[in-house]
C-alpha cells in the first residue's frame, strides 16, 4: 500500500479496513486478519497495525475477542458509515463546494454526472 505523507499510517490503514467494512468485503461479526497477519500483508509494523485496531475499538466499528482474535462489530458497518459520513460532511464537502464555486459548476450538473456514475455502477454490478 502506498501511504499518503499528510496523514498518520493507522488512520489511514483505518480508512481501508472501513473501506472493506462499507463495501461488504467483510460484514458484521467476520472475523478480521490479526495484527500479525495484516502487519505482514500491508508492510508495516505490527505495532502500527495494533494502534489502527485499537483506534477503530474505540470507535466500536471492531472488537477484540480475547483469545480469538478482531471481528467486525454487530453494528460495525453502521459505525462506519456514520463516521465516514461525518468526516465527509466536515472536510471534504466543504473544498468540493470550494470547488464548484471556483469552476461556475452548477448542482444540476453535479446531478447529472451522478446520475451517469449511478448508472454505470450499476451496469459494472451486473456484468
Amino acid at each position: 500500500m502506498h501511504f499518503k505523507e499528510k496523514q498518520a499510517i493507522y488512520i489511514q490503514l483505518a480508512e481501508m479496513i472501513t473501506d472493506n467494512i462499507l463495501s461488504g468485503r467483510w460484514i458484521e461479526e467476520d472475523k478480521i486478519p490479526s495484527v500479525r497477519e495484516m502487519a505482514i500483508t500491508m508492510e508495516v509494523n505490527p505495532n502500527t497495525i495494533a494502534r489502527t485496531y485499537n483506534y477503530l475499538q474505540d470507535k466500536g466499528i471492531i472488537q477484540n475477542k480475547r483469545g480469538i482474535g478482531y471481528f467486525v462489530s454487530p453494528d460495525g458497518c453502521a459505525l462506519a458509515k456514520e463516521s465516514r459520513r461525518k468526516k465527509f460532511l466536515k472536510t471534504e464537502l466543504p473544498v468540493f463546494f470550494k470547488s464548484m464555486k471556483l469552476l461556475d459548476i452548477d448542482f444540476e450538473t453535479v446531478a447529472d454526472l451522478y446520475k451517469e456514475y449511478s448508472r454505470k455502477g450499476a451496469n459494472n454490478e451486473n456484468e
